[in-house]
């Protein structure tokens, strides 16, 4: 499969109290069509500011952005307005990024008339199609957003966010407002469009259980930089990065046979704006050697025992010869 998304080195930067906050701090990955990767880490990790930065919705302090074959880390907003229709987003709040005042039928139709796509009748009927996409009725048109539940607004976000027919979907923590109840048939329409219409996927989520039923690969954050990716029944199977392992540790199971031993980190996760000298995960490991607060690991193939090498960023790990 061919690259749809580069990202290289990717590094974002802000202002915050006390210094400057390195949110996303060099990070590096790509993803082909129709691949999905799924993006995990405890809050405050970076990894929804990650997807943020590659929809340059923030604007990246280092590094480059390939989408498409073309780098567009630093394009104007004319020049971004190419790929708009191509790279889509479904944020986390299915209330809060849905205009109240507006029916449904103008919320899903609002790209197709930005994008002057066909005229009123056309829009109308892509807007039907959309609807029935993604499970709600023909009548949803004329209503408004608090008319409808929460996943049933998530729904409405996803419709529009497919409008366009987009290449690249990054859903940033898409069911964790849902109740428990309502996350399984979001994560399936998902999975299930995927698989109809080709989606490329960011998948972004500090739950591990939800990230596994969606994702071709995985890659674990913390503070701002990628400590392990890999394909997603691998990392499940053998997680090779301390941090990887104490959060595979608190995923439940209702097998025994599959439960782990918890490992519990000690600490917060450092301040993003004085993070530790060599590893940032070092103050939290248990297995922290004297290297490992001087030197910072590479994320690069290392042997996993018996399995094929893995990107991991640890010292205990040898390289791959």
């Amino acid at each position: 499969m061919s690259a749809l998304l580069e990202v290289d080195d990717l590094a974002t930067h802000y202002a915050g109290r006390g210094g400057i906050v390195r949110a996303v701090d060099g990070v590096s990955f790509s993803l082909a069509a129709g691949e999905v990767l799924g993006i995990v880490g405890e809050s405050g990790c970076g990894k929804s500011t990650l997807g943020r930065t590659i929809l340059r919705l923030l604007a990246p302090t280092a590094g480059t952005i390939r989408f498409q074959g073309e780098d567009i880390t630093r394009l104007d907003r004319q020049a971004m307005g190419r790929h708009r229709r191509d790279m889509q987003v479904v944020f986390q709040d299915p209330f809060g990024s849905l205009n109240p005042r507006h029916r449904v039928s103008e919320i899903v139709g609002e790209p197709l008339a930005v994008h002057r796509i066909g005229d009123r009748a056309a829009r109308a009927a892509r807007v039907a199609e959309l609807l029935a996409m993604v499970g709600l009725p023909p009548d949803a048109q004329r209503r408004y957003p608090h008319e409808f539940s929460g996943g049933q607004r998530q729904r409405i976000a996803i419709a529009r966010a497919l409008a366009l027919e987009p290449r690249l979907l990054i859903a940033d923590e898409p069911v964790s407002a849902l109740d428990m109840s309502i996350q399984s048939q979001i994560i399936n329409l998902l999975a299930g469009l995927r698989a109809r219409l080709g989606l490329a996927m960011l998948f972004i989520s500090h739950d591990l259980s939800v990230i596994r039923h969606v994702s071709d690969r995985i890659a674990v954050m913390y503070l701002g930089r990628i400590v392990e990716i890999g394909p997603a029944a691998e990392i499940f199977a053998q997680p090779a990065h301390p941090y990887t392992q104490a959060l595979l540790s608190a995923v439940p199971h209702t097998d025994p046979s599959r439960r782990r031993a918890r490992i519990l980190l000690s600490g917060e996760m450092p301040d993003p704006v004085n993070p530790p000298a060599g590893c940032a995960f070092h103050t939290r490991c248990r297995h922290a050697e004297p290297r490992c607060a001087t030197a910072r690991p590479d994320l690069t193939a290392r042997r996993v025992d018996d399995l094929a090498a893995r990107d991991v960023a640890c010292h205990l790990l040898e390289p791959r010869p």
